[in-house]
């Protein structure tokens, strides 16, 4: 458990790197649109790879892959507009200015984000005492573009370093404690719930990634976020296959 406590917190102190590099550099709204498209990449890669491969094969043509796939992206839309109603809709919208009365929703909003993420790290280290290095950098590298856009927001929006340190902090450590928490509860699941899981992880960050990182990653980034983003799914793609070589 500890092991996957950990594992989760590596995953995801992107968000507290990113913070740091958002309080103390400039970035062009264009830079953190490549970023963002390289990041969806690695996610698509891993959702498609580590995700609904393995969760097909496990369940053996059972039906719980499409059934658990879909239900995770209902339920990531469902989270997703009810956040959204509170303000954040705009959590990693590039340049939005992020006002402080917003703290709550959008530490939620970013939470919802993360959780499926984190709890498949967990899961990944259950089946195989190994945690995927190719859904580890993913995550990673998907976190870091939104921590530094949303850091640039709260600038503008007058928040203290302090608090927006706090913030990044406390959030990689309910991520890192949702890949615990994931190992712990699924330790003695049958394998049609480790596909159920599995399957809804990835509806959910696949609906996450359309509605959030996509949209912005081309809106900013143009013609080479198209570019980044196979780049970001090829280098997840090969991690995937050397992983299983």
């Amino acid at each position: 458990m500890l092991n996957a406590l950990l594992w989760g917190f590596a995953a995801n102190a992107s968000l507290i790197l990113g913070g740091f590099l958002g309080l103390n550099f400039t970035f062009s709204k264009r830079s953190l649109g490549i970023i963002m498209a390289f990041g969806a990449g690695t996610l698509i890669s891993a959702v498609s790879y580590e995700l609904m491969l393995d969760s097909a094969k496990i369940s053996r043509g059972a039906g719980v892959t499409a059934l658990a796939f879909f239900f995770g992206a209902a339920v990531f839309f469902a989270f997703d507009k009810v956040i959204e109603i509170f303000g954040a809709k705009e959590r990693k919208a590039i340049g939005a200015t992020q006002s402080s009365a917003l703290a709550a929703p959008l530490v939620l909003a970013i939470i919802l984000d993360g959780i499926p993420e984190s709890t498949v790290i967990g899961l990944g280290l259950l089946q195989g005492g190994t945690v995927s290095v190719a859904m580890l950098i993913a995550v990673f590298v998907s976190n870091l573009p939104e921590a530094i856009a949303s850091t640039t927001g709260m600038k503008a929006g007058a928040w203290s370093p302090v608090k927006i340190m706090l913030l990044w902090v406390s959030i990689a450590v309910v991520c890192a404690c949702a890949s615990a928490t994931g190992y712990a509860l699924l330790g003695n699941a049958s394998e049609l719930w480790v596909a159920f899981i599995k399957a809804f992880a990835a509806g959910a960050i696949l609906m996450m990634l359309a509605n959030t990182m996509m949209p912005e990653a081309f809106n900013h980034g143009g013609k080479l976020a198209g570019v980044f983003t196979v780049m970001g799914f090829a280098l997840s793609m090969g991690l995937v296959l050397l992983e299983h070589l």
